[in-house]
């Protein structure tokens, strides 16, 4: 369909349960909320079959947005540059949370953010949570799409 999943998640309990499903456009522009019915029409036909979910659920589908989760290694490539949280399972540093620019990744394969001119090196296996900070500067960086 053009799209690539950002982030499945399924959050609440057995009385009330959400499969959030994030999407991206392969050719990274933004997704339209059609989009996003035609992806929970798609899906929805799939699940019925497949059932990956026991019980009952609600499916919602959405962009990843503007200040997205960094969930994939290609993400903190594609959004070096910008500010970016953080969070990591176990302590780097004395500490498991940090805010700075993003730089990318390592020849390893690890995060790199310049928190206060100093490089903190992260690894991806480590990092429990990451998003782009809504910033004025990923504001003027995004295109979205003038209404019709």
């Amino acid at each position: 369909m053009g799209f690539e999943v950002v982030r499945i998640a399924l959050t609440g309990n057995e009385g009330r349960r959400t499969l959030q499903v994030m999407a991206d456009r392969r050719d990274g522009s933004l997704i339209s909320v059609d989009d996003c019915a035609d992806i929970s029409t798609a899906l929805s036909a799939i699940f019925d079959v497949e059932e990956p979910v026991d019980g009952h659920y609600d499916l919602e589908v959405s962009s990843a947005g503007i200040d997205r989760p960094l969930t994939r290694p290609k993400d903190f490539k594609t959004y070096a540059g910008f500010l970016a949280k953080v969070d990591t399972k176990t302590l780097v540093n004395g500490r498991k949370r940090f805010r700075g620019r993003l730089e990318g990744l390592t020849e390893r394969g690890e995060v790199s953010l310049r928190i206060d001119g100093v490089e903190v090196v992260l690894a991806v296996d480590n990092i429990s949570a990451a998003k782009l900070v809504l910033t004025d500067e990923l504001l003027a960086a995004t295109t979205i799409p003038a209404a019709v």
